[in-house]
């Protein structure tokens, strides 16, 4: 298998075909309608990515509705998702990517501001679709191994939709529409490949809005450092813990500092602090203290320890060795809360969004969270109105023996192992596919 530091230099077409392309006047907007039963609020969606389930859905006819969208706004429905970036301050993403990328367009109609992919989300995206099938048998013919098969469609898809979220970057000077593609899940205990990883995606994608994730590993943290202070944007991910989160914060800084640059506003950072999966460790370990203490600060972790995360994050860009750094042109290394779907049906469906609102942040949402959000969410700064609650939680969690330290390694371990699963799941899936289409691997 091709390690990405190794693979070719020749750029993926990154054209987009004219008729995909965002048009200043018309865009066609298609909605996907589910009748449901009495008793159910349907929700129409606007992306063929989406994919939720019901038990109260009926049988009935899957309703394509579509209609023009005047580009100059003339039926522009305002959503919570504009709301939420207007009023609050926090970037509405949409943690999903599949083709085609234009599917995104309804979306950003609807607020979205970028989007973040990772290996699970390519793994479901590739192996379920046949949008692939043509670049891939041209890749394979062309002599490609399917390592290097599967980076060119990531980085077509990468690059396609850095198109489409290019205006809002640059009516934001940078500030927002970006796309996010991560290194190899199989570097994560790798500090030079993840710099280098880091590097070529960089270079093949050539888009001023692309973010390049780097998992927030122990040995990733000096990487974030050398690849920041080489003027690439970085999102980091799978932070678990405030301990983890600091250091991403510093190796940041530390990275900004050693640049050189004399201008530091190109070079911005995203910190993916990770929110569902906490409630879902922790609730299991409270479960078993079973006392009615314990039971009764289930679902309550993870959004506490987010509310300290703000916290840390207030403090660490503030004071004078950040306000030297702004002198420069440095932008904020914003919070983006990931993993907000709800995984206990018991919860509210917004369990994971609405205590999270916050000026320069961030909230990426898969299609049920970011659906419930603009069905239902309420939007106000909610991240810092109950810090003494959070604490109050944060430390009663300790009291009762739960290991922040334990949670956010053992976390990091399921993450890490869960995102090289889908990556090889993956990498299979097309050997077979080149296998089945009687071609041969190199």
């Amino acid at each position: 298998m091709a390690t990405i530091s190794k693979l070719s230099n020749s750029s993926p077409s990154a054209s987009l075909p004219s008729s995909s392309k965002p048009r200043s006047s018309f865009y066609l907007k298609c909605s996907l309608g589910f009748p449901a039963k009495p008793g159910f609020n349907s929700k129409l969606v606007s992306s063929s990515c989406f994919s939720f389930t019901s038990n109260h859905l009926s049988k009935s006819p899957l309703v394509v509705r579509c209609s023009l969208v005047d580009g100059n706004g003339g039926s522009v429905k305002r959503t919570t998702l504009h709301d939420l970036y207007g009023k609050e301050g926090q970037s509405p993403w949409y943690d999903n990517l599949c083709r085609p990328v234009t599917d995104l367009l309804p979306l950003i109609e609807n607020g979205v501001r970028g989007v973040t992919s990772n290996p699970a989300i390519f793994q479901k995206a590739i192996s379920s679709s046949n949008a692939y099938n043509d670049q891939f048998r041209e890749l394979v013919q062309s002599g490609k191994d399917i390592e290097s098969a599967y980076w060119e469609l990531v980085v077509k898809d990468i690059q396609d939709a850095c198109k489409l979220f290019e205006p809002i970057y640059d009516q934001t000077d940078g500030g927002d529409g970006y796309v996010s593609v991560e290194v190899s899940p199989r570097l994560a205990d790798d500090t030079e490949g993840t710099v280098e990883a880091a590097k070529y995606l960089h270079k093949v994608v050539d888009r001023p809005n692309v973010y390049i994730k780097i998992p927030a590993t122990a040995p990733c943290i000096p990487s974030i450092k050398e690849v920041i202070a080489k003027g690439i944007s970085v999102n980091v991910t799978l932070i678990f813990s405030l301990a983890r989160y600091e250091a991403v914060i510093d190796a940041y800084l530390d990275g900004l500092e050693a640049s050189g640059l004399s201008d530091l506003s190109r070079v911005t950072s995203v910190a993916s602090f990770f929110v569902s999966r906490v409630d879902t460790l922790i609730d299991k370990m409270l479960e078993k203290i079973g006392t009615p203490e314990a039971l009764d600060l289930r679902g309550k972790a993870a959004v506490a320890q987010a509310a300290l995360a703000y916290q840390l994050y207030q403090k660490k860009f503030s004071g004078p060795r950040w306000e030297a750094l702004v002198k420069k042109g440095a932008k904020k290394q914003r919070l983006l809360w990931a993993s907000t779907s709800v995984k206990n049906p018991a919860y509210p469906d917004t369990l994971y969004v609405a205590p999270l609102i916050g000026p320069d942040t961030v909230s990426t949402m898969p299609d049920q969270a970011l659906q419930a959000f603009i069905d239902h969410g309420t939007v106000s700064r909610t991240i810092d109105a109950n810090v003494s609650e959070a604490e109050g939680i944060y430390s009663a969690l300790e009291k009762l023996g739960v290991d922040w330290a334990y949670v956010g390694t053992q976390l990091e371990d399921e993450g890490v192992e869960s995102f090289k699963k889908s990556f090889d799941s993956l990498l299979d899936t097309l050997q077979e596919k080149a296998n089945s289409l009687k071609f041969v691997s190199l």
